[in-house]
């Protein structure tokens, strides 16, 4: 399987909405993202980013609510692998399969197991059981088999079930893009109550010309923020970067500059905003040496502190939510963004720190 898990590095899609993360993957000869309706729900466009792209904003081209899919506009000028969908009526239980995707916002994970069930019937479909681990996160990623093959798409788990997992089949994801490509190019959705592609361009009001049933298409609409939410968005785009692009879902965002990404997190209970840019890991020699130089340059830092998370050098701000203004704090963020693109080189070249896999 290590060579379908290293094939599909490239190919999944880490999806990032101001409502949360989840997962996607691409398939070239469609030219499309593929994810779960859910992970993009009420949204218009999304960040999407892979190993061979960065974060890119995309639009939501097609969803199907009923069978929790959605096709997603791919980045232009991306050169991706090209990865195929299995052919429908082979699956046996037990067959082996490995489920990809970035659960919990964490970058590509990979989990082995079995088919348990080949058809598991739920809601009027035809489900994948598999007993490999997904979680939050996982949604809208591969379900492949060991020739490589897509088998479906990664739906949902049941709570409190053991390694209970289901995956929608390739050949519904299928008849959905050959349903679609007779409407490439225009915001379309399917009726969950007769089935049919109602193109949005084409409707004069939000029911189905075909049934009736009200539909539910994805508004362009600005995310809505106040209070310490609306502070913190408002210095990331005086410091020059694009919000949309840095949001990592709930109270979340990342940013990079240079060689170096900081993560800022607003945690809403406690009331702090935290700024965290691990730099690089120790070094085998030379600790005491580098001990020394971040005990030296605490003393010096203002409104940053360096420290050390299992192997993990940080460089990091911490900001009580009831003195966050943006007259002390966005110093702050300019200093710890500037600051962490600077001692990252320092740690590598002069102490022989060792550079973090980007995918951590």
């Amino acid at each position: 399987m290590q060579g379908v898990i290293d094939l599909y590095k490239n190919v999944v899609i880490q999806i990032s909405t101001p409502y949360g993360n989840g997962t996607g993957f691409y398939l070239k000869n469609y030219n499309l993202i593929v994810t779960n309706e859910h992970v993009v729900r009420n949204n218009s466009e999304i960040v999407v980013n892979g190993q061979l792209f960065p974060n890119t904003l995309a639009k939501i081209l097609y969803t199907d609510p009923h069978y929790d899919l959605a096709l997603v506009e791919a980045p232009a000028n991306i050169d991706l692998p090209e990865v195929h969908l299995a052919e429908p009526g082979n699956l046996k239980d037990g067959d082996q399969i490995v489920a990809l995707g970035h659960p919990y916002g964490l970058k590509f994970s990979a989990s082995q197991g079995i088919i348990s069930k080949a058809a598991r019937w739920q809601n009027g479909i035809n489900y994948i059981q598999i007993d490999a681990a997904i979680n939050p996160g996982n949604s809208g990623g591969p379900l492949v088999n060991k020739d490589g093959k897509v088998l479906g798409i990664n739906s949902f788990i049941i709570k409190g079930g053991d390694n209970l997992g289901f995956a929608l089949p390739a050949e519904y994801l299928k008849k959905a893009i050959d349903d679609y490509k007779e409407h490439e190019g225009k915001l379309a959705q399917r009726c969950p109550s007769c089935s049919n592609i109602v193109i949005k361009e084409e409707l004069s009001s939000d029911y189905c010309p075909h049934c009736g049933k009200e539909l539910n298409f994805p508004k362009f609409q600005e995310y809505q923020t106040h209070g310490s939410v609306q502070m913190i968005e408002t210095i990331i785009s005086t410091i020059g970067k694009d919000v949309k692009l840095t949001r990592r879902g709930h109270n979340m965002w990342e940013i990079s500059e240079g060689s170096a990404t900081i993560r800022i997190t607003y945690v809403e209970r406690t009331g702090f905003i935290i700024g965290d840019a691990h730099l690089v890991r120790l070094p085998q020699k030379n600790i005491g040496d580098l001990y020394s130089f971040l005990l030296e340059e605490n003393h010096d830092l203002r409104g940053l502190a360096f420290s050390i998370n299992n192997q993990d050098v940080v460089l990091s701000f911490i900001i009580l939510e009831k003195y966050f203004n943006l007259e002390t704090a966005l110093p702050i963020f300019e200093n710890l963004i500037k600051k962490a693109d600077y001692y990252d080189d320092i740690l590598v070249e002069r102490f022989g720190a060792i550079w973090k896999d980007p995918d951590e």
